[in-house]
């Protein structure tokens, strides 16, 4: 099959009378059809064709007739440009829209009628040409599938073992978080270990696969996961979701007539370890009874080092918090060691209380980050309609706490009244150390605490929080007075915000 080639200038054709002075130009064709060749040998070799070579000096009839019938067919057509992709599935309903049949009436009127060929087929959604392009979206993207629990737990099933399967210092930061996320999917994870150590514990991760079936796996290894197969228990318990649990020795064995399969999702083995047994005991221990089979394994000496570098790593982050704030730069490093062994923390959403004045203080606070507020309690003399007066408690807003500031020290070493109440004014983040642990420090660290502590704004005198109340309540006033005096001045001229042309 190839394209017939033309002149690009014109092909004239002379007469045989007139060949020196007259000319036909013929129609010259700017793109030719492309011709099937082995068509066209098929079609001059019809019997009755005029063929010098054997001597047939005039066509027949019935061979003239032949060949202009399936001319045509030597010419290839071009394929049509089509807006979206043709499936298998959807050419029976092309053909079914385009098989249609003209009839003519008595009146001699064309009619269309359609002949549907696809009734037995499959339903396509387009079922007739439109001009909405959200009608053909379906054929330019893929169907979202079926949001069943079952088939998404499979499809995380399959992320974790392609995951998995790379060594952890080949994992990207990206594959760890979609382990964390897949992984915190699954009851045991969620119940037993917090979010920040199982982001710690998907680095760690690593694939193990036992090609041979009945091979005896050891759970006191590390925490197993079953990612594909079967695998039988061999003790009971299999799994250890208590730390403080105490193993019977001998090792207790399943009976025989007692089975429990574990497949894919399920886990057993042991994340702490085993004190008192050898390398070869059975506790926790499983059976393979599929071949290939996969596990997803955190190891009990990674999960005991995650676990002392996440410890270290905020007992640094609380000496750090303490040394901020100024009264325990001085200190000695062993007492203030031993005080940040006490912190823990605690988050405030804003407008909370975290202490009231003229109450004991919950807790020695120091502040990491976020700020609140010194409220100070006044008495004061008011107005009211009649021309009586009466005495009222105000609150006034005396200062603020920021990052690396403390408050309650001696509010809880004295067991004594704090001085003013503290209200976050936005989210904080407190390192806080309770009355209780507090009895736990030596004389010399108490001490320490009480020498190098005040009280928080326990030095205001009245005149001072009468002053600034009135600070404020002028400050109010004024405020107060310019909203009416600007009120007035837009509605004397009948503009109202808000409605008729000013409520844009």
């Amino acid at each position: 099959m190839a394209l017939v080639k033309r002149r690009e200038y014109p092909v004239r054709r002379w007469h045989s009378a007139k060949a020196s002075t007259s000319n036909v130009l013929l129609p010259r064709i700017e793109k030719p059809p492309a011709i099937d060749y082995e068509k066209l040998r098929e079609l001059c070799g019809i019997d009755g064709l005029k063929d010098m070579q054997n001597g047939v000096l005039q066509t027949t009839e019935e061979a003239h007739q032949s060949f202009m019938d399936n001319y045509k067919n030597v010419f290839v057509k071009k394929p049509k440009k089509l807006g979206f992709p043709i499936h298998s599935e959807n050419r029976e309903h092309q053909k079914s829209l385009q098989s249609l049949t003209v009839t003519q009436n008595a009146t001699g009127k064309t009619s269309t009628e359609k002949v549907d060929k696809s009734k037995t087929k499959k339903e396509w959604p387009i079922d007739a040409i439109t001009h909405d392009v959200r009608d053909y979206l379906p054929l330019l993207h893929k169907q979202r599938k079926i949001e069943d629990p079952e088939l998404i737990r499979l499809e995380n099933l399959k992320t974790l073992r392609r995951i998995s399967k790379k060594l952890p210092f080949q994992r990207t930061a990206a594959d760890n978080d979609r382990l964390f996320n897949i992984l915190r999917t699954f009851s045991y994870f969620k119940q037993h270990i917090p979010d920040h150590v199982l982001k710690e514990l998907c680095v760690v991760a690593v694939h193990e696969t036992w090609k041979d079936p009945d091979f005896t796996i050891f759970g006191n290894t590390g925490l197993h996961m079953v990612l594909q197969g079967t695998v039988t228990a061999l003790t009971d318990p299999y799994l250890n979701e208590d730390d403080g649990a105490m193993l019977r020795s001998p090792t207790p064995l399943l009976p025989t007539e007692t089975e429990i399969t574990l497949g894919a999702g399920e886990f057993f083995g042991t994340l702490t370890k085993v004190e008192g047994r050898d390398i070869g005991s059975k506790v926790y221990s499983v059976v393979t009874k599929d071949s290939n089979c996969e596990f997803l394994k955190v190891t009990a000496k990674d999960y005991a080092r995650v676990i002392e570098q996440i410890r270290q790593r905020e007992h640094t982050e609380k000496v750090n918090l303490l040394l901020s704030c100024g009264q325990y730069k001085l200190w000695p490093r062993q007492p203030l060691l031993k005080v940040a062994e006490l912190i823990e923390w605690i988050h405030y959403p804003p407008n909370t209380v975290l202490a009231s004045e003229e109450y004991k203080a919950p807790y020695v606070a120091h502040i990491k980050e976020g700020t609140a507020v010194i409220i100070k309690q006044i008495n004061v003399v008011i107005h009211v309609p009649g021309g009586k007066k009466e005495k009222r408690t105000k609150q006034v807003v005396m200062g603020r706490l920021g990052p690396s500031e403390s408050f309650a020290e001696l509010s809880v070493l004295m067991k004594e009244q704090i001085t003013c109440s503290v209200v976050t004014a936005t989210k904080m983040t407190l390192g806080v150390i309770r009355p209780e642990k507090i009895k736990d420090l030596d004389e010399t660290t108490i001490k320490l605490f009480k020498q190098s502590s005040n009280r928080t704004f326990g030095d205001l005198t009245k005149d001072e929080i009468q002053s600034e109340y009135m600070k404020q309540e002028l400050k109010r006033e004024w405020n107060e007075f310019k909203h009416g005096v600007l009120l007035d001045v837009i509605n004397s001229k009948g503009i109202r915000p808000g409605y008729g042309k000013w409520a844009k």
